[in-house]
């Protein structure tokens, strides 16, 4: 029985962010206003430790549908245990709506969870696929989606496909990569998908070796490479404002930090100036930014995490902590990346 029988947005999945399962990146969707909501659709990778649900309690998100990507968790031993319908239906005592990701290295049980998962809610998925791992070729493309399809008992027209290249590290990377999905994206119109988007992402795994006290550009390679690979009815996904390689956060230097995006760069304030207090940091970073000529011309009202860094800059009391400096990096993004896309 379908849980989910809203009707669906007509601009639904203008916007698909890869985001991890943090306070930060969902507080940031929760404070999307409406309109931005209905052009957004998450995509959260979760891991063995990470308790979605009560995030999503604290944080209701105000899309559509949140997709998640389960890739991490191994089919456990007890096969009464799913992970995919037992998320669903937590996520369904929520009211959140739930789309399942496809892997091409799920195991035939874990597709056909994920196509229980998909009919407990919007009886769609999200089939995501790596073209330099999954398919190196369109025969080999066409036969992993054919696999994961027939598994899940779910059809192409009710699939949005993400072709995702992971991290473009350099130039050279990305350029070998847009040819790749030029390829890819031939291959895919071949094929009924419900949508299609490309994803990538660039920004570093570790920021700890830049400078401090001064911003520093980060270039958005993903997002130059995705404005030359642009076409109609192909939409556009990344990584946030943080990396596909998963780093390990022991030893990281907690610094007052944002990643604040513009049309080709990322401006990356780290700041350790105004001695030891995080609060009087975090002030002089913002106030900083709120004077730069890449602070938005409508300033905080561009989006929630532009307000939250122009009520810092006004005021020292509650500098926030990494969760807040992601949100409003993150929001911030959200916000610039919609209005390129949309505006």
């Amino acid at each position: 029985m379908t849980v989910f029988t809203a009707p669906e947005a007509a601009d639904d999945g203008v916007y698909r962010p890869i985001l991890r399962p943090r306070r930060g990146e969902l507080a940031a969707l929760h404070h999307l206003d409406p309109a931005s909501a209905r052009r957004v659709t998450p995509i959260v990778e979760l891991g063995p430790a990470d308790r979605l649900p009560q995030l999503l309690r604290q944080f209701p998100p105000r899309t559509g549908a949140v997709a998640v990507d389960l890739a991490a968790l191994p089919d456990p031993d007890d096969p009464l245990v799913s992970p995919p319908l037992d998320l669903a239906e937590e996520l369904a005592g929520l009211g959140v709506a739930m789309l399942p990701v496809l892997r091409a290295y799920d195991s035939r049980r874990r597709l056909v969870e994920h196509g229980l998962a998909a009919r407990m809610h919007l009886e769609r998925a999200v089939l995501r696929l790596r073209p330099h791992t999954d398919a190196r070729n369109p025969a080999e493309a066409t036969a992993t989606t054919n696999r994961m399809l027939t598994g899940s008992g779910l059809q192409a027209e009710r699939v949005d496909l993400i072709i995702d290249l992971a991290e473009t590290a350099c130039t050279a990377h990305a350029a070998r990569f847009e040819d790749r999905a030029r390829h890819m994206l031939r291959w895919a119109r071949s094929m009924p998908w419900r949508s299609i988007t490309v994803a990538a992402g660039a920004m570093p795994p570790n920021l700890d070796d830049l400078p401090t006290d001064e911003p520093v550009t980060v270039g958005r390679l993903d997002a130059r490479m995705w404005t030359r690979l642009r076409e109609p009815g192909v939409g556009y996904a990344d990584y946030g404002v943080t990396s596909p390689v998963r780093r390990n956060g022991s030893n990281h230097r907690q610094l007052p930090t944002l990643r604040y995006t513009a049309a080709d760069d990322w401006w990356i304030y780290r700041w350790a100036r105004r001695g030891g207090r995080s609060d009087d940091r975090c002030q002089d970073l913002c106030r900083t930014l709120v004077a730069s000529a890449h602070w938005p011309a409508t300033g905080g009202h561009f989006s929630w995490g532009d307000a939250e860094i122009a009520r810092r800059a006004r005021s020292a009391r509650g500098g926030g902590s990494p969760a807040s400096w992601i949100a409003w990096s993150t929001s911030h993004h959200m916000a610039h990346v919609l209005h390129t896309l949309c505006g």
